[in-house]
């Protein structure tokens, strides 16, 4: 009896030693994995601070209210025809590409078999993974020569949407996938119908999701520049109408950096970079700020 219970107490002590041992490790790697997670963050912080610096430091010694006011004229001038031209270079794609992406998301997530569900999905990933220069291409061929347009707002709108409707399309069907499936048998039990239940119940839910996807889109399609190259041209005047060229903030930035520094458009394009830059830390923290205030919304509703 005694040789039996020292036999026991040993293995006990050696699964005590071997749970000590496996916890000591465990810690070691929480505390490695939590401190060498910064190292990414410091390295993409720094070069981004001092890129911000850099910009910020050549734009805002010239940046004037006529900036924003006037057009570009000869070798200086200002901003005003750009902004306008990808103010609505911007909203027209996201019009599209937002409608297209949520009713495609809607689709897979709800109706779709499941066969279809995935080759949708599949397809938004690889359409997510073509090069913007290839759109350019297509959106050159197809909306500048082949329907004889040439170049436009339109033309230059609907290439930026098929690039940005992947990452709405995606999310959208994320979202709208991870409405609870007991919200939906509870709607459809009290007798609702299935349009009924995604217009109030599930688009409410799946907002905050969507949005995000709408931020991404809208991120990528302000820092383009090939897709409208080919489709919306350049012109140093506001835009007319939907059917005339334009000119946009990036298409600044490409043609005007490599002039020599003592050229007022030297100046111009890192002028057009720091307008870019708030553009898109507005329109982020704007859309953020709606997300957020559906999460507070239906916080603990849908758990």
């Amino acid at each position: 009896m005694t040789a039996a219970l020292a036999t026991d107490a040993a293995a006990v002590d050696d699964l005590v030693r071997a749970s000590a041992g496996h916890m000591r490790r465990r810690l070691l790697l929480d505390r490695v994995a939590r401190y060498g997670l910064l190292l990414p963050f410091v390295v993409v912080f720094f070069p981004l601070i001092d890129l911000l610096y850099w910009i910020s430091e050549t734009a805002l010694p010239t940046f004037t209210w006529a900036t924003l006011t006037q057009d570009q004229i000869g070798n200086g001038g200002g901003l005003h025809a750009m902004i306008i031209g990808t103010a609505v270079l911007i909203a027209l794609a996201t019009t599209i590409a937002t409608l297209i992406g949520i009713a495609a998301g809607l689709y897979t997530a709800e109706y779709a078999p499941p066969a279809i569900a995935r080759l949708g999905r599949t397809a938004g990933n690889v359409l997510a993974g073509v090069p913007a220069i290839v759109l350019g291409f297509w959106g050159y061929f197809l909306l500048v020569i082949y329907t004889g347009w040439g170049y436009t707002v339109l033309g230059g709108a609907l290439t930026l949407s098929i690039l940005m409707v992947p990452f709405i399309y995606r999310t959208s069907d994320l979202a709208f996938s991870a409405v609870p499936a007991s919200q939906r048998e509870a709607a459809l039990a009290m007798g609702a119908r299935r349009y009924q239940f995604l217009g109030r119940i599930a688009l409410p839910i799946a907002i905050p999701g969507i949005l995000t996807g709408v931020i991404l889109a809208m991120a990528i399609g302000l820092g383009e520049t090939a897709p409208l190259i080919y489709t919306a041209g350049w012109a140093n005047v506001p835009l007319t109408g939907l059917f005339s060229p334009t000119s946009y903030l990036t298409g600044a930035i490409w043609l005007f950096y490599s002039q020599p520094p003592d050229i007022g458009l030297y100046a111009l394009a890192f002028q057009a970079a720091f307008v870019l830059i708030v553009m898109v830390v507005a329109i982020n923290v704007t859309l953020q700020a709606v997300a957020e205030h559906y999460r507070r919304r239906l916080r603990g509703l849908f758990s």
